[in-house]
């Protein structure tokens, strides 16, 4: 350059190109950077360019950088899992974000990426997935169901596991059912019994309508409490009678007698088997079982297990329906309860004790259509 620009006046810079052996062009570039960067004309100097350079390839990193914060959000709000992602850096890598810069970004490593974008899905994982999907939407329709009867209604579906392993997907995805609550006593002592205990803690029988279990329960409201007289078949566990009232009245029970009574005909000789509460003691509901051929049955004082068929049948809707919310109406709360009898309890828990059948189920399958005319 020092030559082209000191040459002779005529002689052109081709032919000092010629003589040194660099082309032409080369050499107009050379003298072209050279006056930029001495400030002789217009431009961005040398180093000013490779600064520029190096602030754009920055800024590039740092906006490919933010792109994958951005859209990583929903994935890392639900798990941090490196399988979890890499459907993420896969979406990244095709809108033309390097891979790199994504493991980099997220912490993960890159070599087990690329194993699973070999393969993407194992048998076993997409196994796991079907079943988790099954057991979700049981929970979802009902949320009060816990891990056995999950897996029975996934199984229904045609799921095939066994309970450890609903257990597991269960417990790994946060879905749990309603824990029950101690309750201690009231202070309250019972009057004497009307009747002798006739179960002696035995539960079971042998067809329907040969043993009846009852008892009352109250549930808050903002208007006030509510009552609920219940009566259950113990063969099939199925209620078939109750009563809801806003008062905690004999004719709370022997309404609810008379209600198991008329659904179910041929009672004569059954045992109706209840605490030492006062409204089973009381004349009506004394009556009202002799004038339907009924056998009364009591339990001893201050003995829940006497009648624990009944009160787990009790905890069961407190903890899984009536614990869940607050009830500002006795009608809401009336409506509720009929409706988890009627729909869930009757037609969709399943129940070990039933050979993991419904009340309904059941009663369909092991009695004769003699019985279930009567």
């Amino acid at each position: 350059m020092r030559v082209a620009r000191g040459r002779e006046p005529g002689v052109t810079v081709e032919q000092i190109a010629k003589d040194l052996g660099v082309h032409p062009m080369t050499l107009f570039k050379w003298l072209r950077r050279a006056d930029t960067d001495e400030g002789v004309k217009p431009g961005v100097a040398r180093d000013d360019s490779a600064e520029l350079r190096e602030a754009r390839k920055r800024i590039r990193l740092l906006e490919q950088e933010n792109e994958v914060l951005r859209r990583a959000t929903a994935y890392l709000s639900q798990a941090n899992l490196p399988e979890r992602l890499y459907p993420l850096v896969s979406e990244l890598a095709a809108d033309g974000v390097p891979v790199a810069v994504t493991c980099r970004v997220l912490g993960i490593a890159r070599q087990p990426y690329y194993r699973w974008r070999a393969r993407p899905v194992t048998a076993t994982e997409l196994e796991r997935a079907y079943r988790a999907n099954a057991l979700f939407d049981a929970h979802r329709d009902d949320p009060e169901f816990g891990y056995r009867f999950l897996a029975d209604e996934a199984r229904d579906a045609g799921l095939s596991m066994a309970d450890r392993t609903a257990w597991r997907i269960c417990s790994a995805m946060g879905w749990w059912s309603a824990f029950g609550k101690k309750r201690g006593r009231d202070g309250k002592k019972a009057g004497p019994p009307v009747h002798d205990d006739l179960v002696k803690r035995d539960f079971t029988a042998t067809a329907p309508n040969r043993l009846r279990l009852a008892d009352i329960t109250e549930h808050r409201t903002t208007e006030g409490k509510l009552y609920l007289c219940a009566i259950k078949d113990a063969y099939s566990n199925r209620i078939v009678g109750y009563s809801i009232d806003c008062r905690m009245k004999s004719r709370l029970a022997a309404t609810a007698l008379v209600n198991a009574v008329a659904r179910r005909g041929g009672v004569a000789g059954c045992v109706v088997h209840t605490d030492r509460g006062s409204q089973f003691r009381s004349r009506k509901f004394v009556r009202a079982l002799a004038r339907h051929g009924l056998v009364g049955s009591m339990g001893r004082v201050g003995a829940a297990g006497d009648n624990a068929a009944m009160e787990s049948f009790f905890a069961l809707l407190q903890n899984n329906v009536l614990d869940r919310r607050t009830w500002s109406t006795r009608e809401e709360r009336r409506i509720t309860i009929v409706t988890w009898i009627e729909r869930t309890y009757h037609r969709r828990r399943r129940q070990a004790a039933l050979d993991r059948l419904t009340p309904v189920e059941y009663e369909a399958i092991m009695t004769t259509p003699a019985s279930q005319a009567a």
